[in-house]
């Protein structure tokens, strides 16, 4: 039988998941095309670094999803569809709502569109964000860390069963994609899937501080900066490294006969659920010194908690154990202060330090 020589593309290839997933798939032997329009700051480096690792199995086309021709002819030479492609802050959805509906909604229809009557496999980037910000819930604080009082939600996390409620443009966006692609795998048997994801970090990773949270505060640490949270810090999200996350979606594809049409939670789970004041204390303790923190009004849409169940997706897809928190974020540490020239035990000339606004 002859090997499918075709390209596995993944539209925003060129950025965090998009780059460990290509650099996973090349290394399998998989032909990758990065499809990515390089607007943010820093991607180029994460296409160099895939093209010195892969050679010719590494094409790319610099294009945007809302180009429907480009995006068009791509998608009808590949194999497989990964969808990373997005506009991934709330902040930024909140100041300019008609690009993240163009990008996020549009530019998902084009692709749906392009692989409407075939048969290529389609796993898509949903986000937690799909089921608001838990208000109808009641929390607790425990130890420094929103709990929810519920003890089953607790125990095992928040379930595909939860019902959407859209907070935010980006959470509008990102949620109407989400079903778009779940009503094409019904509507029209496009074999697609959808992963909900909570908080992923690690290598390649530009954290900022409108996504990214995880290795923003690692940079700023690095750096010698203040840390701002926005709220009270006692908020908890399930973390994920991102190997794991890569690995997820790799067996999506290749489940995707078992799953298609079907949406499935995917974060750290309640063995990774940390509070962002955790998180800060940990890079402390990494860095052998206290980590600044200023604090802020909450933003919109937060959410106090969120952890995911993840029990359906490490059924269907055979999911092995996670990575622990606490490593992930080491070797992120490591990796980001090697990018940067810091060495982990030299303190970095810390900014003059501004009256923080307690919360």
């Amino acid at each position: 039988m002859t090997a499918d020589t075709r390209p596995v593309l993944i539209t925003g290839g060129a950025g965090f998941i998009g780059a460990n997933l290509a650099d996973r798939l090349a290394g399998d032997g998989h032909a990758v095309l990065v499809y990515d329009a390089l607007s943010r700051p820093g991607v180029e480096r994460n296409l160099a670094w895939l093209r010195a690792r892969h050679g010719d199995r590494i094409r790319d086309v610099t294009a945007d999803i809302r180009d429907a021709d480009r995006l068009t002819l791509a998608a009808r030479e590949a194999k497989a569809v990964f969808h990373l492609a997005a506009q991934v802050a709330v902040t930024t959805s909140l100041a300019d709502p008609r690009e993240d509906f163009e990008v996020n909604i549009a530019g998902t229809f084009n692709l749906l569109e392009a692989l409407r009557g075939s048969r290529t496999p389609l796993v898509f980037a949903s986000t937690n964000k799909v089921y608001g910000d838990l208000a109808d819930m009641e929390f607790e604080s425990r130890d420094g860390a929103w709990l929810p009082a519920d003890a089953a939600v607790r125990t095992h996390g928040i379930s595909e069963t939860r019902p959407l409620d859209f907070h935010t443009p980006y959470g509008c966006s990102k949620g109407a994609a989400d079903q778009y692609v779940l009503d094409y795998a019904r509507s029209f048997g496009v074999p697609a899937a959808v992963l909900r994801m909570s908080c992923i970090y690690g290598q390649r990773q530009m954290g900022t501080e409108d996504q990214g949270w995880v290795a923003h505060f690692l940079i700023r640490a690095l750096e010698g900066r203040s840390v701002t949270l926005y709220g009270d810090g006692r908020q908890v999200r399930d973390v994920l490294d991102v190997r794991d996350a890569v690995d997820a979606y790799v067996r999506a594809w290749e489940n995707i006969d078992r799953v298609a049409g079907r949406a499935f939670n995917l974060g750290g789970g309640p063995d990774n659920a940390v509070s962002l004041r955790q998180v800060i204390a940990e890079i402390g303790a990494l860095l052998g010194r206290e980590v600044a923190v200023d604090f802020a009004d909450w933003r919109a849409g937060d959410q106090r908690w969120f952890v995911a169940d993840t029990r359906a997706a490490e059924a269907a897809l055979g999911l092995q154990p996670k990575r622990s928190w606490r490593e992930g974020i080491a070797a992120l540490a490591q990796w980001l202060a090697e990018e940067r020239g810091i060495s982990l035990g030299r303190p970095a000339e810390p900014e003059p330090r501004v009256q923080a606004v307690a919360t």
